[in-house]
C-alpha cells in the first residue's frame, strides 16, 4: 500500500485542482444568462444591397405612375371643363348685356309700345284692333329674331375662340 500513497496524493490534488476549477467556472457560468443578454445585439436597421433597393423604388413608381396619369387627365378635363364653362358664361353675360343695352336704348327711344298706342289715339280713324294686334306682333317677332341674331352671333364668335384654341393645342 506504501507504493499505492504517491497515487492517492496525486488523486487528491488532481480532485483538489478539479474541485476549485468547477467552483470557478461555476462563479464565471452562473452569470452566463445575463451577459448573454447583455452581449445580445439589436439590429435597429437593416442594410440591404443597392439592387434590391432599385427595385424596390421601381415596384412602387410602376404602381404609382398609372394612378398619378389618370388623376392628371381628369384634373386636365375638369379644367377644361370649367373653361368652356366660363366661356360660355362670358358669352352669356355678353349676349345678356346686349339685350340689356338694347333694351335701354328702346327705353330712351321712348319705347315700342308706347308710340303705338300714342298714335291710335291721335290719329283720326285710328287703327283697328286686328291690325294693332297684328303690329304688336310683327314687332315682338322682329325683337326676337334680333335676339336670336345677336345670339348666334356671340356663339359664333365663341365657337372661332374654341377653334383658335385647338389649333393652338394641336400646334404645340
Amino acid at each position: 500500500m506504501a507504493s499505492l500513497a504517491p497515487a492517492v496524493s496525486s488523486l487528491r490534488a488532481s480532485l483538489s485542482l478539479l474541485s476549485s476549477s468547477i467552483s470557478i467556472l461555476d462563479e464565471g457560468v452562473s452569470d452566463f444568462p445575463r451577459l448573454c443578454k447583455v452581449l445580445q445585439t439589436q439590429q435597429h436597421f437593416e442594410l440591404l444591397p443597392e439592387p434590391t433597393l432599385r427595385e424596390a423604388q421601381q415596384s412602387v413608381l410602376d404602381e404609382i405612375t398609372p394612378a398619378i396619369s389618370q388623376l392628371l387627365s381628369a384634373a386636365e378635363n375638369y379644367v377644361v371643363q370649367l373653361r368652356r364653362k366660363e366661356e360660355n358664361l362670358k358669352a352669356r353675360y355678353e349676349l345678356l348685356e346686349g339685350r340689356l343695352s338694347h333694351g335701354k336704348r328702346d327705353s330712351s327711344l321712348g319705347g315700342t309700345t308706347q308710340p303705338l298706342r300714342n298714335t291710335i289715339g291721335n290719329r283720326p280713324g285710328g287703327l283697328s284692333d286686328a291690325k294693332l294686334l297684328e303690329m304688336k306682333r310683327l314687332h315682338q317677332k322682329k325683337e326676337r329674331l334680333q335676339y336670336a341674331v345677336e345670339r348666334l352671333e356671340l356663339q359664333s364668335k365663341q365657337r372661332e375662340r374654341e377653334l383658335r384654341k385647338s389649333m393652338a393645342i394641336v400646334k404645340n
